[in-house]
């Protein structure tokens, strides 16, 4: 018996511990079930929303322009060349100045034209008084040919010596006016209005009427004209807005298109098209009174041919596109978003015509659309700069 008591110990301890064990894992479980059940399950309601800008549509009116490239071209240019050889004196004007029609520009060396012009003179003077005798003795000679006391010969020969003289007068007249243009001449005045370019030659040099450069090119910047270039299917628009006359507005922007630098008229379309680019050109005129528009240089043309009054107009941004066509995402009263098919018109500029599929004062997503389905929430925020 007393060895069978220490096998009795060591059991009921297995057992105790065993039993111990088995509590410990039962809490545990009901712990851990406790705590399970009151975790709360995720709802739609708790979703994020996301965070967009958005703008209302708005009513305006909205051109219709036709759009193209296009160069400034002086309506006149001009080459100043001096019209009689000579040394030329001096150059009146300054480099990139503007100048009036009859403006002095040069003067040529006057001295040459001055001597022969005293020269005819006195050639004229001379011929002329020979002239007046020689018709004093024609009077007398007809006298005596009336009385028959001259040979008829000696008349006839009186009457072709006046007349001879008489054509000497002429060719002298001739010669004293041809002179007094060339010594004109010599004053070399400005044709036209506009800006001077570059000075071609210097004073003191020998200036000639073959010069290829010339002294000076004038180009005339008011006004001025646009050539530029559409697409053929535009010609049909053109030609309809012409034939109903009035005026055709155009306006020239710089390369990048953000900056208007004037306003001005459609004047004609060409008359044919250019076959390798499809396009034809158009020319408009400017009064370019601040001088912004310069010889050569390139600009981007609007034609405007129509306006559409009251149109829905929404953010370029707000549009977005898909392979069934634009659409843009509507902000609803409950804060989600519906996506919208639309019907996108005409731009200008920054806005976008909505032909159909959106009212005036739907508020509509400008920024954050990438990250937007159909139906999602949405937190709406301000506009930068609003």
């Amino acid at each position: 018996m007393p060895s069978s008591s220490p096998k009795r110990k060591r059991l009921v301890g297995w057992t105790a511990l065993l039993v111990l064990v088995l509590l410990a894992a039962g809490g545990y479980g009901v712990v851990m079930r406790a705590g399970g059940s009151a975790r709360p399950e995720p709802t739609a309601a708790a979703a994020r929303a996301v965070p967009v800008v958005a703008a209302a549509a708005r009513a305006r009116d909205m051109g219709v322009y036709i759009t193209g490239l296009g160069s400034v071209t002086p309506l006149n240019t001009v080459i100043i060349h001096t019209r009689v050889d000579g040394q030329l004196l001096s150059v009146r004007f300054q480099e990139g100045q503007v100048v009036k029609s009859g403006d002095l520009l040069a003067e040529i060396d006057p001295q040459p034209f001055e001597a022969q012009l005293t020269q005819y003179q006195g050639q004229i003077a001379r011929d002329q008084a020979l002239l007046d005798n020689a018709r004093l003795d024609l009077a007398r000679y007809q006298t005596l040919a009336a009385q028959d006391a001259i040979p008829r010969q000696q008349l006839d020969t009186q009457q072709s010596l006046v007349r001879q003289l008489e054509g000497a007068v002429k060719n002298d007249q001739g010669l004293l006016e041809s002179i007094r243009v060339q010594l004109a001449y010599c004053r070399i005045t400005s044709p036209i209005g506009g800006r001077v370019g570059l000075r071609q030659v210097d004073p003191g040099n020998i200036v000639h009427t073959t010069d290829a450069t010339g002294i000076v090119v004038i180009t005339q910047l008011q006004p001025i004209a646009v050539v530029f270039t559409i697409p053929e299917d535009g010609i049909p628009a053109v030609l309809d807005r012409l034939e109903r006359g009035g005026r055709l507005p155009v306006d020239a922007y710089d390369r990048e298109q953000r900056r208007k630098l004037s306003t001005g008229s459609l004047l004609t379309i060409d008359n044919q098209v250019d076959p390798s680019t499809g396009t034809v050109k158009l020319k408009a005129t400017f009064p370019n009174a601040d001088g912004r528009l310069f010889s050569s240089q390139f600009v981007n043309a609007r034609l405007l041919l129509d306006v559409k009054r009251n149109a829905t107009v929404v953010p370029a941004a707000a549009i977005q596109r898909s392979p069934r066509g634009a659409f843009v995402y509507v902000v609803k009263p409950d804060r989600t978003v519906a996506v919208r098919p639309v019907t996108v018109g005409v731009a200008d500029g920054d806005d976008v015509a909505i032909d159909a599929g959106l009212s005036v004062a739907e508020p509509v997503v400008v920024d954050g659309a990438d990250r937007l389905r159909d139906g999602a929430a949405v937190a709406v925020q301000a506009r930068p700069g609003a």
